[in-house]
């Protein structure tokens, strides 16, 4: 019955729908403003984290102040490098002049030995997480340049290739020399393929339905418009009769498809949902994914599937780069439904900078709190400064009217007081 279904969908897209049409499909772009705050609040957490990279990857963790203001730029940093560490003086610790130099705070170093040993808790998650991207890749291989970029993404530590590669020889292979900074010409191969890994989020969830209710309902995306939203009759027909076609595993053999067929879209929203499912936040940059073009056998055109399925992602435009968002993962409030464990980290980075900036308010509320006493302090001095001129005015107006009083001295010391 689900064939036949399946069948006629496919009968009516091709008929209804040509395959030269696919590509040309357009929907509006809508912003969700619930979603675009999720990422905005976030701004600050990346600003100080490429701010921390910085120190973290000079040589002994250590780096002169004047060195690290002129990266400024680089790292998009919209305020000074000292206004910004005045805000967060948790983050880096920076030594006396004259030549103050920046280091990892004592808050700081508690997190990256905190970090160690999540990331060497979650080892095996990690390590699938991985084997994972190796299988969708058509080589069954990635340049390991290319998973440094996005290592952060899908929550891999930064020495990956030292700490969680070698433990798992059975799952992996490196090939080639990757340099000190995992920039040179290696790639990490997928040593054997595990069948218990090459089964996608969406089908897992057919699996967990079918524990439950004893049927496994047929593997599908979650369309999820947010309010307010509606597609054209056109486009609905089209996702209706598309969205019956056989799901395609990001995991399974697809040469043979036509890439401008709906069943090559369906493969490519496949990829792309699994993609978005292994990061930590079930949100990626779109220049990261585009890294995996190739390997992932992505088109250049990849991202319109991102706006021809809004009811499966969200671009976002804030912070000034694309961001796709997987749409099923937030709720109403724009928080994640299902929590990864490595957002930890995120957390209680968050914490670190939360613990500095209350410092950094307390500090600025204290020093206005004095500056307000002293100027109360001083406009009293004033007041009586005044006072005594008049009576001291009178009284001598009462012995001798003919006499002068200075009043422009006194005036002059009043308000030197102020």
């Amino acid at each position: 019955m689900l064939l036949r279904a399946a069948a006629a969908a496919a009968h009516r897209l091709l008929v209804n729908n040509p395959v030269r049409r696919i590509a040309s499909l357009k929907v509006p772009w809508r912003r969700d403003a619930v979603l675009d705050a999720s990422i905005n609040r976030d701004r600050r957490l990346r600003l100080a984290s490429r701010l921390v990279r910085e120190v973290l990857l000079s040589p002994g963790r250590r780096l002169l102040l004047r060195y690290l203001a002129k990266r400024r730029e680089r790292i998009r940093l919209p305020v000074h490098v000292q206004t910004f560490l005045r805000r967060y003086p948790t983050l880096l610790s920076v030594s006396p002049p004259p030549n103050p130099v920046a280091s990892p705070s004592p808050q700081l170093l508690s997190f990256l030995e905190f970090a160690s040993r999540l990331q060497a808790t979650h080892s095996p998650l990690l390590a699938s997480r991985l084997a994972k991207l190796l299988m969708i890749s058509s080589t069954r291989a990635l340049p390991v340049a290319k998973i440094a970029a996005a290592k952060r993404d899908f929550g891999l530590p930064d020495d990956f290739l030292v700490s969680l590669v070698p433990r798992y020889p059975n799952l992996f292979r490196l090939v080639g020399d990757p340099g000190p900074d995992a920039s040179g010409n290696a790639f990490l191969e997928l040593a054997s393929w595990d069948d218990r890994l090459a089964k996608s989020v969406i089908e897992l969830r057919a699996d967990r339905e079918a524990d439950v209710v004893g049927i496994r309902p047929r593997p599908n995306f979650t369309v999820k418009l947010p309010k307010g939203f509606y597609l054209k009759k056109e486009m609905r027909n089209w996702v209706r009769d598309w969205l019956e076609l056989p799901y395609v595993s990001p995991y399974a053999d697809t040469f043979g498809l036509h890439s401008a067929s709906p069943e090559a879209e369906k493969r490519l929203v496949g990829v792309l949902h699994e993609v978005l499912s292994l990061s930590v936040e079930r949100r990626m940059a779109v220049p990261i994914i585009g890294k995996f073009c190739e390997e992932f056998r992505l088109s250049n055109a990849f991202s319109n599937a991102f706006t021809r399925h809004p009811g499966i992602f969200y671009v976002s435009l804030k912070g000034g780069i694309k961001t796709v968002v997987l749409r099923e993962a937030y709720d109403e409030n724009g928080d994640l439904v299902d929590r990864d464990p490595m957002i930890e980290l995120k957390e209680r980075f968050k914490a670190i900078m939360d613990e500095g900036h209350r410092k950094y308010l307390d500090e600025l509320r204290r020093k206005n709190e004095m500056l307000q006493k002293e100027r109360e302090n001083a406009t009293h001095k004033g007041t009586n400064v005044a006072e005594n001129i008049g009576e001291k005015n009178m009284e001598e107006s009462e012995e001798d009217e003919d006499e002068e009083y200075d009043y422009a001295q006194v005036d002059s010391e009043g308000k030197e007081q102020l």
